[in-house]
């Protein structure tokens, strides 16, 4: 049995000799086993194990005999223990989760704990096969993807999971020709988890009375699925880069245009990923999340809707954008860089051409009824359009042209009161346009016209 964990270990390069390894040693059977396993391989590679223990505060005297026995076996052994007191029944209420949650986000936090105080580099965890098909059940039942049918990971960041290639009667095995003893958590025996009902009645039945190797297929299964959501996560990390652009405030511009050729199954993957940066977290960012992102591609332009941790998408002509609380969607406003100067020149015979960069104008100077002003948008700005006087509202201009409304406010306008005269970078009223009638010619130039905003 220690050699099938030796080479499960090499296999997926969970150890190695420098490592300082974090053990989370509870006193049952798993992680006791656990622990000697560790001291094998510490003699053979030569990395170090600090043990951690963690009282739940909730089997009043049979905690206390657990912490008793790993505190004396960690004593026999020559391992530092850390002991962590911990109110898991009040941290549940305090946070509204189970116990079950509580005490697996207690003993992760102590771990991680300790893991920074003692420079450490690896935690490992007791898990064996028996407790990765009750998660791959849990997780069915309770409605997951890819990655929940994936079970637990032999190795994952910092977390590593020595014992996922036993079954726990090979666990118990391994101790008993040892002559090892453990303590036993009675409420692994009682019904209030769901885990112990699956425990306790579903895999005992499937085993029994489905197929013997229900456990092992299932377990070759996860295996599969993995190898199967490392190549899921690659070409997910590929298409999404391919489809998104970030501006400066940090909020993320998803593009319909690239979006469109991203393969029909990897497409929720894409999004998640994108809600996951957005939140900065990935807890509680769900299928159901997912699915509203996606079908408001297909709503009208200026549909938002919420979504976990203050984030936001809005869909735009390009596609959705994501920002969060305190994020300005449009990001960062240009205005230090921007520069506009003018001159007023007199019409001659010779002018018959006229500049054609967008970030130079000529204007008709005499028709021009007020100060010339380069600002943003106002109410009741309003563009001439045509040479038959047709005027037509800015905002309108902006639906048109397909310009995001969270940019719109950032876009620079040179105004005679609210007659739009130029939308820099953009159209030119037709009412101020030289003719052969125009004497007196008002140039503008604008330097920096190309960060007005409209580039993601």
């Amino acid at each position: 049995m220690y050699q099938r964990v030796r080479e499960y270990a090499a296999e997926h390069h969970m150890l190695q000799q420098s490592d300082i390894v974090i053990a989370g040693i509870s006193g049952g059977a798993d992680s006791i086993c656990l622990l000697f396993v560790l001291l094998e391989l510490k003699r053979e590679m030569g990395f170090t194990v600090t043990a951690v223990h963690v009282h739940h505060g909730l089997r009043a005297d049979s905690a206390d005999r657990d912490a008793g026995y790993v505190e004396k076996i960690c004593r026999e052994q020559g391992i530092e223990l850390v002991t962590f007191h911990e109110d898991v029944r009040a941290y549940a209420r305090q946070h509204k989760l189970t116990e079950e949650e509580a005490g697996r986000e207690v003993r992760r936090a102590a771990f991680m704990e300790v893991l920074k105080q003692k420079g450490g580099t690896k935690i490992a965890l007791a898990h064996h096969q028996n407790d990765n098909v009750e998660t791959l059940l849990l997780n069915l039942c309770r409605g997951t993807g890819l990655k929940g049918i994936g079970g637990i990971p032999p190795a994952e960041g910092v977390w590593i999971h020595p014992l996922l290639c036993l079954k726990r009667k090979e666990v118990e095995s391994y101790l008993e020709e040892r002559g090892i003893s453990y303590c036993t958590d009675e409420t692994n025996l009682e019904d209030g988890y769901a885990r112990n009902k699956i425990r306790n009645h579903v895999v005992p039945y499937l085993e029994a009375e489905i197929n013997v190797q229900s456990s092992d297929h299932m377990a070759e299964t996860m295996r599969q699925m993995r190898l199967l959501g490392e190549y899921v996560e690659t070409e997910t990390g590929r298409y999404k880069k391919a489809c998104i652009c970030t501006d400066e405030s940090g909020s993320i511009l998803l593009q319909k245009e690239a979006y469109v050729h991203v393969p029909e199954a990897l497409r929720p993957y894409v999004v998640h990923s994108i809600l996951c940066q957005s939140a900065g977290k990935s807890k509680d960012i769900e299928a159901v999340h997912v699915r509203i992102v996606r079908e408001l591609m297909d709503k009208q332009v200026g549909r938002r809707i919420s979504l976990p941790y203050g984030v936001t998408a809005e869909r735009s002509y390009e596609g959705i954008r994501f920002a969060k609380e305190g994020q300005a969607s449009g990001g960062k406003e240009e205005t230090a860089d921007l520069h506009m100067t003018s001159r007023v020149i007199e019409r001659t015979s010779q002018m018959r051409t006229f500049p054609k960069s967008p970030y130079t104008k000529w204007f008709d100077y005499d028709i021009i009824k007020n100060t010339v002003k380069m600002r943003h948008r106002e109410p009741g700005d309003y563009l001439t359009i045509d040479r038959d006087g047709r005027t037509q509202k800015l905002k309108q201009y902006f639906i048109n042209e397909k310009i995001p409304r969270e940019k719109r406010d950032r876009i620079w306008l040179v105004a005679d009161g609210h007659h739009i005269m130029w939308v820099v970078g953009g159209r030119q009223n037709q009412s101020y346009q030289v003719t052969e009638h125009t004497k007196r010619i008002l140039v503008i130039e604008v330097d920096g016209g190309e960060k007005d905003g409209r580039d993601c």
